[in-house]
C-alpha cells in the first residue's frame, strides 16, 4: 500500500499525559513564579485561581468543596477511598484496569468486608441500575483502558443514602457531568486539558464532607491523605486544601500550565466547546472506522463508546487467528511504523487490554489530525500484516 502523503500536523494522540492544547509553547509559561514558597500569598493566589477556574467552567455547584491533591487522579482516588470509605457497604463498578485497581484495594488493601463487586470484560460496562442506594458506589465515568463510558448519571438515585465516588479523569471537559449526583469526584490535568501530570483534583459534595467530618476509619492515614484535623468530636474539614494550601509542594510550572489550558478552554467557548471538539473528533474517527473492513470499536454498545479514549480492536479473521502472544508484537509492529514515520506516537492498547490501538480524541487534539491520522493507520495495518504473511 503506498504510503499517505499528508501527515497530521501534531501526531500525539497518547491517552495520558495527552496533547497539549493548539498554539501551546513553552513561552506561555513565562508567567510562573518560581524559586519561591508555594505558601507565599500570590502564588497562592494562582493555586486558588486553578481551582475556582475549574469550578466555573465545569459548573461545580457552589457548596462544593474543590481542591489540588498529590499524585494525580490516582492519588486524588486513593485520598478519597482510604479517608471515606468503611461507613457502609460498599458496590464497586469495575470493567476495565482503573477501576478494577480500585476494587484490588478496597478488598486487598483497605480490606472491606461488605463489598459488592460488578464486573464486566474489557469492551463492555456492567448493569449500573444495580448500585444500592443505601451503600456508597465506586465507579469511573470514562473507562480509560478500555474506550467505554457510563453514558449518563440517571442511574444514580437522587434520595442515595451512600456517597458516590466517580473517577472522572479522563471525562471532565469532555462530558457534562451531573454533580448534583457525585458527591466525590477526581481528575487530573494530564487528560482533557493537556497539562502536566503530578497533581490531582478533589470536589466534595456537602454530604463527602459531611462524611470526613463525622466518620474516621480505624486505619493509619499518610499525611498525603488526611483531608481532616481534629480527632474525637472534633473532627473539621482542612479548609486549606480548598483554597490553595495543598499538603505537598506543588510545581508552580504545572500550575501555570493548567491556568494556560483552563483559560483556552474559557477562550474556545468553554465546556460546551471541549465536549464539542472531543465529539467531532471521535466522529471523524467513527466516519472511517465504519467504512473499515479490519478495524471496529472495542465498546460494544454504541451509547457506551468514549469520545476520548478510543480503543479499537482489529477483526480480520487472520488476526483472530494469531496465538495471543503474537497479537501483541503485531500492535508494536503497527506503532513502531507510525512512530518512525512521526505519523502517530503512543497509540498501542493499554497493556492489560486486549490487543488492539487506543487514539486519544480529546479537545486538545484537532479534528483535522484525526482526519489525516486514518489513511496512516490502513497504511501501517496493511505494511505490518505484509510483513507477518511474508
Amino acid at each position: 500500500m503506498e504510503k499517505p502523503a499528508i501527515k497530521p500536523k501534531n501526531p500525539n494522540f497518547s491517552s495520558g499525559p495527552c496533547s497539549k492544547r493548539p498554539g501551546w509553547s513553552l513561552d506561555k509559561l513565562s508567567g510562573a513564579m518560581l524559586g519561591r514558597s508555594h505558601r507565599a500569598a500570590p502564588l497562592k493566589a494562582k493555586l486558588k485561581e486553578v481551582i475556582e477556574l475549574q469550578r466555573t467552567l465545569l459548573g461545580i455547584p457552589a457548596d462544593y468543596k474543590v481542591g489540588i491533591v498529590p499524585a494525580s487522579d490516582t492519588g486524588a482516588f486513593e485520598m478519597a477511598m482510604w479517608s471515606m470509605l468503611g461507613q457502609r457497604g460498599v458496590d464497586v463498578f469495575a470493567w476495565e484496569a482503573f477501576s478494577g485497581d480500585w476494587l484490588k484495594d478496597i478488598t486487598g488493601q483497605l480490606k472491606l468486608d461488605d463489598v459488592n463487586k460488578y464486573q464486566a470484560d474489557y469492551g463492555a460496562l456492567p448493569d449500573m441500575s444495580q448500585a444500592d442506594p443505601a451503600r456508597d458506589t465506586i465507579f469511573v465515568w470514562n473507562g480509560t483502558t478500555s474506550g467505554v463510558r457510563v453514558p449518563n448519571g440517571d442511574w444514580i438515585s437522587e434520595s442515595r443514602e451512600g456517597l458516590t465516588f466517580c473517577d472522572a479523569t479522563s471525562a471532565v471537559f469532555a462530558y457534562d457531568m451531573p454533580w448534583d449526583k457525585l458527591d466525590v469526584t477526581t481528575w487530573s490535568w494530564q487528560k482533557v486539558l493537556g497539562g502536566e501530570a503530578a497533581h490531582g483534583m478533589i470536589a466534595l459534595s456537602p454530604r463527602a464532607v459531611a462524611r470526613l467530618e463525622s466518620y474516621a476509619p480505624d486505619r493509619p492515614l499518610p499525611k498525603i491523605f488526611r483531608m481532616t484535623k481534629g480527632s474525637g468530636d472534633n473532627i473539621k474539614l482542612n479548609a486549606g486544601i480548598f483554597e490553595g494550601a495543598t499538603i505537598n509542594t506543588p510545581s508552580m510550572l504545572a500550575i501555570e500550565d493548567a491556568l494556560d489550558a483552563l483559560n483556552w478552554v474559557d477562550h474556545i467557548g468553554g465546556v460546551e466547546a471541549s465536549i464539542r471538539r472531543a465529539e467531532l473528533n471521535f466522529e471523524a474517527l467513527e466516519e472511517w472506522v465504519n467504512k473499515t473492513d479490519w478495524v471496529d470499536f472495542l465498546a460494544v454498545d454504541e451509547a457506551t463508546r468514549s469520545t476520548t479514549s478510543v480503543c479499537l480492536n482489529i477483526v480480520d479473521g487472520w488476526f483472530d487467528a494469531l496465538p495471543a502472544e503474537e497479537k501483541t508484537p503485531f500492535i508494536k509492529a503497527m506503532t513502531k511504523l507510525l512512530d518512525k514515520e512521526g505519523a502517530a506516537y503512543d497509540i498501542a492498547g493499554y497493556r492489560d487490554a486486549p490487543a488492539g490501538l487506543r487514539i486519544w480524541c480529546g479537545a486538545t487534539v484537532s479534528v483535522t489530525d484525526v482526519k489525516e491520522l486514518c489513511p496512516w493507520l490502513d497504511w501501517a495495518y496493511a505494511t505490518a500484516k505484509e510483513t507477518v504473511q511474508g
